[in-house]
């Protein structure tokens, strides 16, 4: 499972100023921690995490994860060591690696190929969803084809109207789903993807165009719940649901 968390995140520059926009806290916890929580409940339990602006945030927090999420014992002297208390419950393998400041989004997946064995995920670090990933997965064995993107309808930015030819208006409507379907990430990829990818390129653009024209990305519909976290406005909306007990994402126990 590859999570991309090295962007800048200048739109929420009141959180991201000093730690990348992944690692903003909702509830408490990074954002990053929330999907991984997402994952790991359908049993997916290995994470490579793409770093780049202040990687070294990510870095200390999964090297000090125990401590952070346990009380602890500290034994200081000659035989000094740490002596964690209790257990988190999260068996997880994580990989953090440093893909670069400014690399795009598929140069990040390129750069972290050597850890990845067979079909491999991918998604973005700054969304949180209440995806399906069993679901996802098996309609990406059933179709065959080398690539799957999750996509969903977003609201309207903005309340409509519906008018008829004289000008008269029938009624509104509170920022409707929109007809069309944008990519939320939690890709699902065969290992041949990575032949579609160089270290300088955008998986948005070049790979997934080539991919579509020939014939092997698939569209898996989410009709659930999905959020980005792009603004400020956004982030508090996520607390706000998680503080009041009506976070959607939260699909483990």
């Amino acid at each position: 499972m590859v999570l991309l968390a090295g962007g800048l995140g200048t739109r929420m520059r009141e959180e991201t100023e000093y730690k990348p926009k992944p690692m903003v806290e909702v509830g408490g916890r990074p954002v990053l921690w929330h999907l991984m929580k997402v994952f790991a409940s359908s049993g997916l339990n290995e994470f490579v995490v793409c770093t780049g602006y202040r990687g070294d945030v990510i870095k200390d927090y999964f090297l000090n994860y125990e401590a952070r999420t346990n009380d602890f014992t500290v034994h200081l002297g000659s035989s000094s060591r740490v002596e964690v208390h209790g257990s988190h419950g999260d068996d997880w393998r994580v990989t953090v690696a440093d893909t670069g400041s400014h690399t795009q989004t598929g140069g990040r997946v390129k750069r972290v190929a050597q850890y990845l064995d067979g079909r491999f995920m991918v998604t973005y670090g700054d969304g949180l969803a209440d995806v399906d990933i069993t679901k996802l997965l098996a309609f990406h064995v059933s179709h065959g084809k080398l690539a799957t993107v999750t996509t969903v309808r977003p609201l309207s930015r903005f309340g409509v109207m519906d008018i008829d030819s004289s000008g008269l208006v029938q009624r509104f409507r509170e920022k409707p789903l929109t007809d069309d379907y944008v990519n939320v990430g939690f890709f699902v990829f065969e290992q041949k993807v990575l032949d579609y990818l160089d270290e300088d390129c955008v998986l948005e653009q070049a790979p997934l165009e080539r991919l579509a024209s020939e014939g092997q990305l698939m569209a898996y519909r989410h009709e659930g719940f999905w959020q980005p976290m792009d603004t400020f406005r956004e982030y508090t909306m996520l607390n706000e649901m998680w503080d009041s007990g009506n976070a959607p994402w939260k699909v483990w126990q």
